[in-house]
């Protein structure tokens, strides 16, 4: 994770908080690395390489871990990040690219611990395909409001097509699926709501 758009595990401040972090947080629950692997479905080998710093997760292994800390991606990345602000300028948002997906995800208003909602950008390239297979918070409500190009968006078994301009609201209970047909990538904001 980079705080700009290139991605990695190459020695990146941000990549060496976020292993720290999520060593602490198997560490604050009394979990071992097979107990982690058995409740996040990720293997003890790669949380291993994770928590050292040696890999930087993907999209979809951050979510997991996501789901079995009870916590957004975002809440997750403002932890290794220093106190928000209330004014976050543009070139200050942290920027953090998934290589493996096409995903790039700018959080742009922070979370914060006495606020509910938060602003995220996302970028999928032509092609790519992020699936999630659970909500880190359970009945969190998000609204995804496409920018620029189209995205197939998939809700529990229900798949929605949505081009500029359109906006889909809903309750995250189960999987979703975001997938940039192309031939252009997508650019899309999303509010999410935690309960």
């Amino acid at each position: 994770m980079r705080d700009d758009v290139e991605g990695g595990g190459d020695g990146d401040p941000v990549d060496a908080r976020l292993a720290r972090r999520l060593a602490e947080l198997r560490a604050e629950r009394g979990w071992s690395l097979d107990e982690l692997a058995q409740r996040s479905g990720v293997s003890r080998s790669t949380l291993s390489r994770v928590e050292r710093g040696e890999i930087s997760p993907t999209t979809s292994l951050l979510g997991k871990l996501c789901a079995v800390h009870g916590r957004t991606m975002s809440q997750l990345l403002s932890e290794v990040e220093a106190e928000p602000a209330r004014l976050v300028r543009a070139a200050d948002q942290t920027v953090w690219t998934d290589d493996a997906t096409g995903f790039v995800r700018r959080s742009v208003s922070p979370p914060h611990s006495t606020l509910r909602a938060e602003v995220v950008e996302g970028w999928l390239t032509a092609g790519a395909d992020v699936a999630y297979e659970r909500p880190p918070v359970p009945g969190m409500e998000q609204h995804i409001w496409v920018l620029e190009g189209a995205v197939e968006i998939t809700v529990g078994d229900e798949t929605h097509e949505l081009r500029a301009g359109d906006c889909l609201r809903f309750r995250l209970w189960g999987p979703t699926r975001f997938r940039c047909p192309g031939p252009e990538p997508v650019r899309y904001a999303v509010v999410v709501v935690l309960p």
